[in-house]
């Protein structure tokens, strides 16, 4: 058994990770992430791996040959297809980010957060009001 495929794995995940944390651009965050997630195809393919081994659909080989684990093939084809939604999903809603703001910097974006102008808060109209009007005058 190698450590190739483990190593490879763990240090596509340190770029990628390195990446996420000094990007500086939502395209680049996405690419690194992208990059984090081919290191999970890296390690399934390694787990999965058997040397000599054949592909689990030939039947003219005899029994007991050592076979593939087709499950490990499989995972690796639903993660590069949950990957490939992902990307497009994320970049996607980096577009729409650019629209709006016309920036891709999410430093730049941070102080959108939560912050509202100073002065008095507008007041909701779907609030019954705070103060009960007089009751009416007694009739005599």
């Amino acid at each position: 058994m190698s450590l190739l495929p483990y190593a490879v794995a763990a240090w596509l995940f340190g770029v990628g990770l390195y990446g996420i944390a000094t990007s500086r651009n939502y395209i680049h965050l996405i690419g690194c992430l992208s990059v984090c997630q081919s290191a999970t195809y890296v390690l399934l393919l390694g787990i999965g791996y058997r040397f000599d081994a054949i592909a689990p659909i030939f039947y003219d080989h005899p029994p007991g040959t050592p076979a593939v684990d087709p499950v490990m093939q499989a995972l690796v084809l639903t993660d590069i297809v949950v990957g490939a939604t992902l990307t497009a999903l994320l970049l996607v809603l980096a577009l729409q980010v650019y629209k709006r703001t016309g920036t891709l910097d999410p430093e730049r974006l941070r102080p959108m957060r939560g912050t509202r102008a100073p002065g008095p808060r507008p007041r909701s109209t779907d609030r019954p009001p705070t103060k009960r009007a007089a009751p009416p005058a007694a009739r005599s």
